[in-house]
Protein backbone atom coordinates (compact mmCIF):
# COMPACT_ATOMS: atom_id res chain seq x y z
CA UNK A 1 0.00 0.00 0.00
CA UNK A 2 2.86 2.24 0.77
CA UNK A 3 4.72 1.57 -2.73
CA UNK A 4 1.54 2.06 -4.78
CA UNK A 5 0.80 5.52 -2.07
CA UNK A 6 3.80 6.99 -3.11
CA UNK A 7 4.04 6.49 -6.76
CA UNK A 8 0.34 7.56 -6.81
CA UNK A 9 0.57 10.75 -4.75
CA UNK A 10 4.18 11.51 -5.72
CA UNK A 11 6.02 9.97 -8.67
CA UNK A 12 2.66 9.75 -11.14
CA UNK A 13 2.02 13.62 -11.26
CA UNK A 14 5.64 14.44 -12.34
CA UNK A 15 5.39 11.45 -15.01
CA UNK A 16 1.90 12.66 -15.98
CA UNK A 17 3.71 16.38 -16.25
CA UNK A 18 6.93 14.89 -18.40
CA UNK A 19 4.73 13.00 -20.67
CA UNK A 20 2.93 16.23 -21.54
CA UNK A 21 6.15 17.89 -22.23
CA UNK A 22 7.34 15.15 -24.43
CA UNK A 23 4.29 14.93 -26.46
CA UNK A 24 3.83 18.45 -26.97
CA UNK A 25 7.19 18.61 -28.21
CA UNK A 26 6.72 15.45 -30.45
CA UNK A 27 3.37 17.82 -31.78
CA UNK A 28 4.36 21.12 -32.06
CA UNK A 29 8.73 21.20 -31.79
CA UNK A 30 8.79 23.95 -28.98
CA UNK A 31 11.89 25.92 -28.34
CA UNK A 32 13.80 24.63 -25.52
CA UNK A 33 15.75 27.52 -25.09
CA UNK A 34 12.92 29.95 -24.56
CA UNK A 35 11.25 27.42 -22.06
CA UNK A 36 14.22 27.38 -20.30
CA UNK A 37 15.10 31.04 -20.18
CA UNK A 38 11.03 31.72 -18.34
CA UNK A 39 12.05 29.12 -16.12
CA UNK A 40 15.00 30.90 -14.97
CA UNK A 41 14.28 34.47 -15.36
CA UNK A 42 10.83 34.71 -13.99
CA UNK A 43 9.47 31.15 -12.40
CA UNK A 44 12.41 29.96 -10.23
CA UNK A 45 13.21 33.96 -8.74
CA UNK A 46 9.76 34.16 -7.84
CA UNK A 47 9.40 30.89 -6.14
CA UNK A 48 12.62 31.40 -4.30
CA UNK A 49 11.10 34.51 -3.04
CA UNK A 50 7.49 33.53 -2.01
CA UNK A 51 9.45 30.48 -0.21
CA UNK A 52 11.98 32.36 1.92
CA UNK A 53 9.26 34.82 2.85
CA UNK A 54 6.74 32.19 3.47
CA UNK A 55 9.40 29.85 5.22
CA UNK A 56 8.81 30.68 9.87
CA UNK A 57 12.18 30.37 10.18
CA UNK A 58 13.57 30.43 13.69
CA UNK A 59 15.64 28.59 16.54
CA UNK A 60 17.81 25.51 16.72
CA UNK A 61 16.71 23.48 15.10
CA UNK A 62 15.65 25.07 11.59
CA UNK A 63 19.57 26.32 11.61
CA UNK A 64 20.06 22.61 12.41
CA UNK A 65 18.33 21.56 9.19
CA UNK A 66 20.26 24.51 7.27
CA UNK A 67 23.68 22.86 8.39
CA UNK A 68 22.79 19.33 7.54
CA UNK A 69 21.20 20.09 4.17
CA UNK A 70 24.58 21.90 3.60
CA UNK A 71 26.53 18.68 4.38
CA UNK A 72 24.68 16.63 2.79
CA UNK A 73 25.43 18.79 -0.39
CA UNK A 74 28.81 19.09 0.40
CA UNK A 75 29.63 15.21 1.48
CA UNK A 76 27.62 14.05 -2.01
CA UNK A 77 29.87 16.30 -4.01
CA UNK A 78 32.80 14.98 -2.53
CA UNK A 79 31.73 11.30 -2.77
CA UNK A 80 30.87 11.93 -6.77
CA UNK A 81 34.36 13.54 -7.23
CA UNK A 82 35.76 10.80 -6.25
CA UNK A 83 34.20 8.11 -8.23
CA UNK A 84 33.65 10.32 -11.29
CA UNK A 85 37.83 10.74 -10.83
CA UNK A 86 38.09 6.80 -10.58
CA UNK A 87 35.91 6.37 -13.44
CA UNK A 88 38.03 8.68 -15.77
CA UNK A 89 34.55 10.68 -16.80
CA UNK A 90 34.69 13.91 -18.60
CA UNK A 91 34.59 17.01 -16.97
CA UNK A 92 31.59 18.06 -18.41
CA UNK A 93 30.19 14.28 -17.76
CA UNK A 94 31.41 14.69 -14.15
CA UNK A 95 29.92 17.90 -13.34
CA UNK A 96 26.58 16.54 -14.65
CA UNK A 97 27.10 13.47 -12.16
CA UNK A 98 27.72 15.87 -9.46
CA UNK A 99 24.76 18.13 -10.21
CA UNK A 100 22.69 14.76 -10.60
CA UNK A 101 23.44 13.80 -7.01
CA UNK A 102 24.50 16.83 -4.97
CA UNK A 103 21.14 18.29 -5.76
CA UNK A 104 17.89 16.29 -5.00
CA UNK A 105 13.87 17.16 -4.99
CA UNK A 106 13.24 18.40 -1.84
CA UNK A 107 10.38 20.41 -2.70
CA UNK A 108 7.52 18.40 -4.99
CA UNK A 109 8.98 15.42 -4.36
CA UNK A 110 10.74 15.27 -0.65
CA UNK A 111 7.48 17.45 1.24
CA UNK A 112 4.70 15.05 -0.23
CA UNK A 113 6.70 11.94 0.28
CA UNK A 114 7.81 12.99 3.95
CA UNK A 115 4.49 14.30 4.71
CA UNK A 116 2.87 10.35 3.84
CA UNK A 117 5.13 8.36 5.67
CA UNK A 118 5.29 11.32 9.00
CA UNK A 119 1.85 13.85 8.38
CA UNK A 120 2.94 15.95 11.07
CA UNK A 121 6.95 16.29 11.20
CA UNK A 122 7.66 15.37 7.65
CA UNK A 123 6.51 18.94 6.27
CA UNK A 124 7.68 21.03 9.57
CA UNK A 125 11.41 19.90 8.98
CA UNK A 126 11.47 19.47 5.12
CA UNK A 127 10.38 22.85 4.39
CA UNK A 128 13.93 24.36 5.64
CA UNK A 129 15.85 21.62 3.50
CA UNK A 130 13.85 22.98 0.47
CA UNK A 131 14.52 26.51 1.63
CA UNK A 132 18.15 25.98 1.77
CA UNK A 133 18.20 23.04 -1.48
CA UNK A 134 17.09 26.42 -3.65
CA UNK A 135 19.39 28.57 -2.48
CA UNK A 136 22.15 25.95 -2.71
CA UNK A 137 21.31 24.80 -6.28
CA UNK A 138 20.81 28.57 -7.73
CA UNK A 139 24.31 29.67 -5.76
CA UNK A 140 26.28 26.60 -5.92
CA UNK A 141 25.11 24.50 -9.13
CA UNK A 142 24.95 27.22 -11.00
CA UNK A 143 28.60 28.22 -10.50
CA UNK A 144 29.54 24.62 -10.76
CA UNK A 145 27.58 24.71 -13.84
CA UNK A 146 28.68 27.50 -16.12
CA UNK A 147 32.32 26.87 -14.78
CA UNK A 148 32.41 23.47 -16.64
CA UNK A 149 29.93 23.97 -18.99
CA UNK A 150 31.33 23.56 -22.66
CA UNK A 151 33.50 26.79 -23.50
CA UNK A 152 33.42 27.84 -19.97
CA UNK A 153 35.37 30.69 -18.91
CA UNK A 154 37.65 28.69 -16.03
CA UNK A 155 38.29 31.68 -14.05
CA UNK A 156 36.70 31.02 -11.04
CA UNK A 157 35.88 34.79 -10.21
CA UNK A 158 34.49 35.53 -13.80
CA UNK A 159 32.23 32.39 -12.84
CA UNK A 160 31.05 33.67 -9.22
CA UNK A 161 31.15 37.20 -10.66
CA UNK A 162 28.66 35.54 -13.67
CA UNK A 163 26.40 34.19 -11.03
CA UNK A 164 25.62 37.26 -9.37
CA UNK A 165 24.00 38.73 -12.65
CA UNK A 166 21.66 35.24 -12.69
CA UNK A 167 17.66 36.30 -11.61
CA UNK A 168 17.49 33.20 -9.41
CA UNK A 169 20.22 34.63 -7.10
CA UNK A 170 18.08 37.82 -6.30
CA UNK A 171 15.41 36.12 -5.33
CA UNK A 172 17.33 34.85 -2.15
CA UNK A 173 19.07 38.25 -1.52
CA UNK A 174 15.47 40.17 -2.26
CA UNK A 175 13.93 37.69 0.04
CA UNK A 176 16.19 38.02 3.23
CA UNK A 177 16.01 41.98 3.85
CA UNK A 178 12.26 41.64 3.97
CA UNK A 179 12.98 38.76 6.60
CA UNK A 180 14.74 40.70 8.36
CA UNK A 181 13.13 43.61 8.54
CA UNK A 182 9.78 42.29 8.44
CA UNK A 183 8.25 43.64 5.29
CA UNK A 184 4.50 42.51 5.24
CA UNK A 185 5.01 41.98 1.54
CA UNK A 186 1.85 39.42 2.03
CA UNK A 187 -0.50 41.79 2.49
CA UNK A 188 0.10 43.76 -0.30
CA UNK A 189 -2.37 41.76 -2.66
CA UNK A 190 -1.55 43.45 -5.70
CA UNK A 191 1.83 42.38 -5.63
CA UNK A 192 1.97 39.36 -3.66
CA UNK A 193 -0.48 37.48 -5.64
CA UNK A 194 0.53 37.66 -9.09
CA UNK A 195 4.39 36.12 -6.68
CA UNK A 196 1.96 33.04 -5.17
CA UNK A 197 0.40 32.20 -8.71
CA UNK A 198 3.88 32.40 -10.44
CA UNK A 199 5.34 30.47 -7.75
CA UNK A 200 2.49 27.55 -7.87
CA UNK A 201 3.04 27.21 -11.48
CA UNK A 202 7.07 26.68 -10.79
CA UNK A 203 6.55 22.86 -10.75
CA UNK A 204 4.51 22.29 -13.60
CA UNK A 205 6.20 24.82 -15.96
CA UNK A 206 9.77 22.98 -15.21
CA UNK A 207 8.54 19.28 -15.32
CA UNK A 208 7.01 20.39 -18.39
CA UNK A 209 10.20 21.82 -19.79
CA UNK A 210 12.19 18.45 -18.70
CA UNK A 211 9.65 16.32 -20.81
CA UNK A 212 10.81 18.66 -23.66
CA UNK A 213 14.33 18.00 -23.34
CA UNK A 214 13.80 14.61 -22.59
CA UNK A 215 11.96 14.57 -26.08
CA UNK A 216 14.35 16.55 -28.19
CA UNK A 217 18.10 14.75 -26.69
CA UNK A 218 19.05 11.24 -27.04
CA UNK A 219 19.19 10.25 -23.55
CA UNK A 220 23.06 8.18 -22.93
CA UNK A 221 23.06 4.35 -21.50
CA UNK A 222 21.74 3.99 -18.48
CA UNK A 223 24.99 2.22 -17.97
CA UNK A 224 28.58 3.72 -17.09
CA UNK A 225 28.20 7.22 -15.48
CA UNK A 226 24.44 7.53 -15.56
CA UNK A 227 23.82 4.43 -13.39
CA UNK A 228 26.33 5.50 -11.35
CA UNK A 229 24.82 9.19 -10.64
CA UNK A 230 20.88 7.67 -10.16
CA UNK A 231 22.88 4.96 -7.36
CA UNK A 232 24.56 7.41 -5.31
CA UNK A 233 21.48 9.60 -5.28
CA UNK A 234 19.11 6.81 -4.66
CA UNK A 235 20.97 5.10 -2.32
CA UNK A 236 24.27 7.11 -1.01
CA UNK A 237 22.00 10.25 -0.24
CA UNK A 238 20.25 8.06 2.88
CA UNK A 239 23.45 6.55 3.73
CA UNK A 240 24.79 10.13 4.00
CA UNK A 241 22.03 11.30 5.89
CA UNK A 242 21.80 8.40 8.60
CA UNK A 243 25.54 8.96 8.85
CA UNK A 244 24.78 12.80 9.49
CA UNK A 245 21.90 12.33 11.65
CA UNK A 246 24.41 10.43 13.82
CA UNK A 247 26.85 12.99 13.94
CA UNK A 248 24.26 15.81 14.49
CA UNK A 249 22.63 14.02 17.41
CA UNK A 250 19.26 13.90 15.62
CA UNK A 251 16.75 11.38 17.42
CA UNK A 252 13.56 9.90 16.70
CA UNK A 253 10.70 11.04 13.75
CA UNK A 254 13.05 14.21 13.17
CA UNK A 255 15.72 12.24 12.48
CA UNK A 256 13.67 9.64 10.16
CA UNK A 257 12.31 12.19 8.03
CA UNK A 258 15.91 13.93 7.58
CA UNK A 259 17.57 10.61 6.67
CA UNK A 260 14.27 10.22 3.89
CA UNK A 261 14.43 13.76 2.71
CA UNK A 262 17.93 12.83 1.36
CA UNK A 263 16.46 9.50 -0.81
CA UNK A 264 14.60 12.02 -3.12
CA UNK A 265 15.43 12.09 -6.97
CA UNK A 266 17.48 14.62 -8.73
CA UNK A 267 16.31 17.80 -8.75
CA UNK A 268 14.29 19.09 -11.79
CA UNK A 269 16.62 22.27 -11.60
CA UNK A 270 19.71 20.04 -12.24
CA UNK A 271 18.53 19.89 -15.71
CA UNK A 272 18.03 23.30 -16.54
CA UNK A 273 20.95 24.32 -15.40
CA UNK A 274 22.90 22.12 -17.47
CA UNK A 275 20.70 23.22 -20.74
CA UNK A 276 21.27 26.88 -19.83
CA UNK A 277 25.12 26.54 -19.99
CA UNK A 278 25.68 24.00 -22.30
CA UNK A 279 27.07 20.94 -19.94
CA UNK A 280 25.80 17.55 -20.57
CA UNK A 281 22.02 18.35 -20.97
CA UNK A 282 21.01 14.52 -22.11
CA UNK A 283 22.61 13.28 -19.24
CA UNK A 284 21.22 15.33 -16.52
CA UNK A 285 17.49 14.85 -18.12
CA UNK A 286 17.94 10.82 -17.98
CA UNK A 287 19.11 11.13 -14.66
CA UNK A 288 16.06 13.59 -13.09
CA UNK A 289 13.62 10.77 -15.16
CA UNK A 290 15.46 7.57 -14.08
CA UNK A 291 16.04 8.23 -10.39
CA UNK A 292 12.48 10.08 -10.24
CA UNK A 293 10.58 6.66 -11.59
CA UNK A 294 13.36 4.18 -9.52
CA UNK A 295 12.93 6.64 -6.00
CA UNK A 296 9.54 4.77 -6.19
CA UNK A 297 10.96 1.35 -5.25
CA UNK A 298 13.83 2.80 -2.83
CA UNK A 299 11.63 5.02 -1.08
CA UNK A 300 8.65 2.20 -0.04
CA UNK A 301 11.34 0.45 1.27
CA UNK A 302 13.31 2.84 3.53
CA UNK A 303 10.25 3.97 4.80
CA UNK A 304 9.43 1.11 6.96
CA UNK A 305 13.58 0.64 8.03
CA UNK A 306 12.94 4.28 9.66
CA UNK A 307 9.82 3.24 10.77
CA UNK A 308 11.51 0.56 13.08
CA UNK A 309 14.76 2.04 13.74
CA UNK A 310 13.33 5.75 14.74
CA UNK A 311 9.81 5.02 15.13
Amino acid sequence: MLFFTIFRDVCLPLILLIGAGWLLEKRYRLDLDSLVKLNFNLFVPVFIFVKVVEATLGGADAAKILLFTGCVIASMWGLTWGIGNFLKLPKVDLTAMQLATMFYNCGNFGIPATALAYPEMGPKVQVFALMAMNMSVFTIGLTLARRHGEGADQSWWKNLTAVFKLPPVYGVLCAVPVRLLDIPVTDWQFLWKPLDYIADGLVAIATVTLGVQLAKTRRPSFKGGLGWAVGIRLLGGPLVGLGLVLLFGFEGEFAAVLILGTSCPTAVNTALLAHEFKGNSAFAAAAVFYSTILSVGTVALLVPLLKYFYG
